[in-house]
């Protein structure tokens, strides 16, 4: 039995496509996430997603940044070797952080199940 998967031109109106954050691991919709690209050993940011090559994707957010810097995420998830400079990244994600990265922070924390110890 042969399973076909559905074009992308049967996607309900307004779905738009999920992404995981590799800070966080968290999936979202594409547009809540920032595009990142290598770029000469650096990771750059591609707000307008026309950058080519092989994207990650991460939220504006500094904690998800420093959660992709101590996993190495962005190396593996862009497929280079070696390590790679982020303070192009950062600066952009520290210009976003104000206005949306205090959401997705919220976001998370109410995702967050609490667990009873006992």
């Amino acid at each position: 039995m042969v399973h076909r998967q559905e074009p992308v031109s049967a996607r309900p109106r307004g779905a738009s496509p999920v992404r995981t954050c590799v800070g966080c691991r968290a999936r979202a919709a594409d547009s809540e996430l920032l595009r990142a690209v290598a770029a000469d050993g650096d990771v750059l940011p591609d707000p307008r997603r026309r950058m080519p090559g092989r994207g990650a994707w991460i939220h504006p957010d500094l904690g998800c940044l420093a959660r992709a810097e101590q996993r190495r995420s962005f190396p593996r998830a862009l497929r280079v070797q070696g390590p790679v400079r982020l303070d192009g990244l950062r600066s952009e994600i520290e210009r976003l952080a104000g206005s949306v990265g205090a959401r997705h922070s919220r976001a998370v924390a109410e995702d967050r199940k609490q667990v009873d110890p006992s």
